[in-house]
């Protein structure tokens, strides 16, 4: 049996992030009432849901204050979506209270502030599983996180999971793969590449024999209403990844062929960064036997579609005649 979550009040942390803006997307689609919580009410701080704007309900709200949060109990949401995190894996080294604070306190404060929903999936990661003896992933493995990153998220996943086993909590745990897609910030490795390709810098990367399991953002938002509204995902923890291994050598050289850049590539120029996971791919099987998730869309046709989003990006806001050049506060 599943859930519908039209007319359903649904509540999304994070949902002006990258993941977060596609799946409030997909909800509205769907019919839900859709709650999210931002830091600023304010559609220039939350570019993303500029059209969505008149459409879902703003909580202004930041996760690490308790206080901030207690209006959930006058809203009363019945599907929690927690997307709301700190998420870059390599400036964590610097950022660790930061990553610490909005990953695993801002997690304990939302599960403590309201218990009155339908279904909570926290959004963990794949970094979580950190160093593993061998691959794909799976989701029986003892997670080692590497990162202050994967630590602060793991600490929440694991708050998650103890409302589950202790209070009987309809709470599940999504570990995504790399996602990647429209709207994502240019300090994921995969729209910091076609940015500089597109605008013919030159590319600087290491050796890039580390390989990553890259998931096209739809592919990701079609596990999360499956997650959200299918009865078996409860208690459980679901990988919903691509279950291809890239390397990071063969993503440069395909963007670099996508784009058709002329982009000088200096591949293993650059350290590999302390705690690198070398290998790193997602076995899906669980969720595909479960309740029949795939990946419909594969890294190459992604690619294509997320390349032209940002070529037309870079002409809205680059160009001398966009309305955004030239702006002064």
């Amino acid at each position: 049996m599943s859930t519908n979550l039209a007319n359903k009040k649904v509540l999304v942390t994070g949902g002006s992030g990258f993941i977060g803006s596609h799946l409030v997307r997909r909800l509205v689609d769907l019919g839900a009432e859709v709650f999210v919580t931002v830091k600023y009410n304010s559609v220039i701080d939350n570019v993303r849901l500029a059209r969505l704007w008149e459409t879902v309900v703003p909580i202004e709200a930041d996760l690490r204050n308790f206080s901030s949060l207690l209006r959930l109990r006058e809203i009363k949401p019945e599907v929690i979506f927690h997307l709301a995190a700190y998420n870059h894996v390599g400036d964590s080294f610097h950022q660790y209270s930061e990553a610490m604070g909005s990953n695993a306190e801002a997690t304990t404060n939302l599960l403590e502030a309201y218990d009155g929903y339908e279904r909570f999936v926290y959004t963990s990661t794949s970094e979580v599983y950190g160093y593993q003896e061998g691959v794909p992933f799976r989701e029986t493995a003892v997670p080692f996180p590497l990162s202050p990153y994967a630590v602060g998220k793991y600490t929440g996943e694991l708050y998650a999971r103890l409302k589950h086993r202790s209070q009987d909590m309809p709470v599940a745990v999504i570990r995504p793969f790399n996602a990647f897609g429209p709207y994502q910030s240019a300090k994921a490795i995969i729209p910091e590449l076609i940015i500089r390709c597109l605008r013919g810098q030159e590319v600087v990367t290491t050796g890039g024999r580390q390989t990553r399991d890259f998931n096209f953002v739809e592919n990701l938002i079609d596990g999360f209403i499956l997650i959200g509204t299918e009865d078996e995902a409860v208690g459980g923890v679901w990988n919903v990844g691509s279950g291809v291994e890239t390397s990071i050598k063969d993503l440069v050289m395909l963007i670099h062929r996508l784009t058709e850049s002329k982009s000088e590539l200096k591949i293993g120029a650059l350290p590999y960064r302390p705690g690198e996971i070398w290998r790193m791919f997602a076995d899906s099987s669980k969720s595909r036997e479960a309740f029949g998730w795939i990946p419909k869309v594969d890294l190459e046709s992604g690619l294509r579609c997320t390349v032209e989003w940002y070529r037309r990006y870079l002409g809205e806001f680059e160009s001398e005649s966009s309305a955004f050049v030239g702006l002064s506060a």
